[in-house]
């Protein structure tokens, strides 16, 4: 018990204290004031590199567990690198490198998602709840697509070719919106199947979905939540992907040997770099929220 409220007080003070500095560098007053453009494409390229990173250490933990069996196993891990690279750059890498970079992300997702269905489908029984558990993660390659489409997204804001006004706004509100609720999904199957033993499995399927209707109102444009709370729903969302890495490094304590056998605890173990992918699509949210702001405004 001790160690699980340690485990659960650690994880609350880590997210606090990353979204805590997040708030206030967002918040801190320059002595040149940003465009919403800029400001808004560089929440834009931190979600996308967030949204790679997972997938990134996620696909290699997995595809290792599956000993890269096909050489096509390495390429996630290239291009999710390469989203990184071009995300962080920002304006300093050349327009039609980013360009690339984040529309070969967007193709490799796709074509991952391909690949697991098919590797489902293949699998005696095919669609079952046997093989949705445990065969590769149908929705865990739409991910890079997101990533790519965020990167996207935030380089198009900068060169102008997307205008920083509410139809944007809203047009990116929609896109994170419907990453969320797939995120979320593929968090239900895989808390279902370990029957939401510890009640904080509840967390990451109740915030988010509240964050993706509050997303998915303010881009119909219905008026109703208001900017403010949606964007309290997405911080909580932000903080509920920080938070799960501390809980999934709990469990893979809880497992045989804990983490003096991590060698094999961290490959059967719940996916430590999996929950950040909450972040970085809450990222894009703000990034839409921030834009549709300042055209009220």
């Amino acid at each position: 018990m001790r160690g699980r409220n340690a485990a659960i007080a650690v994880s609350g003070l880590f997210a606090a204290a990353v979204l805590g500095g997040l708030a206030a560098r967002s918040n801190r007053p320059a002595p040149i004031r940003q465009p919403p453009r800029e400001q808004a494409a560089r929440q834009l390229d931190l979600g996308a590199a967030t949204l790679a990173g997972s997938v990134l250490f996620d696909s290699a933990v997995e595809h290792y567990r599956g000993s890269f069996e096909h050489r096509g196993m390495y390429v996630p891990l290239a291009v999710a690198s390469a989203t990184i690279a071009a995300s962080l750059s920002g304006a300093r890498q050349p327009n039609r490198m980013r360009t690339g970079v984040h529309v070969l992300a967007m193709l490799t997702g796709v074509a991952g998602l391909g690949f697991h269905i098919y590797d489902i489908s293949k699998r005696p029984g095919g669609w079952s709840w046997q093989n949705l558990f445990y065969a590769a993660p149908v929705g865990a390659p739409g991910a890079l697509s997101l990533a790519g489409l965020t990167g996207l997204a935030g380089q198009q804001l900068r060169t102008g070719q997307v205008r920083p006004d509410s139809q944007s706004g809203r047009a990116l509100a929609a896109l994170a919106a419907i990453g969320i609720l797939g995120d979320v999904a593929e968090v239900w199957l895989l808390h279902f199947r370990g029957a939401f033993h510890n009640p904080a499995m509840v967390l990451p399927v109740t915030i988010p979905p509240v964050a993706s209707l509050c997303l998915a109102g303010v881009a119909a444009g219905a008026g109703r939540p208001s900017l403010r709370t949606t964007r309290g729903w997405l911080w909580a969302t932000a903080a509920t992907g920080l938070a799960g890495v501390g809980f999934h490094a709990w469990g893979v304590h809880r497992m045989m040997g804990g983490w003096r056998n991590w060698s094999q605890n961290l490959l059967e173990g719940p996916p430590l770099p999996a929950p950040p992918s909450y972040t970085g699509l809450a990222l894009a949210g703000l990034a839409a929220t921030r834009l549709m702001e300042e055209a009220h405004e």
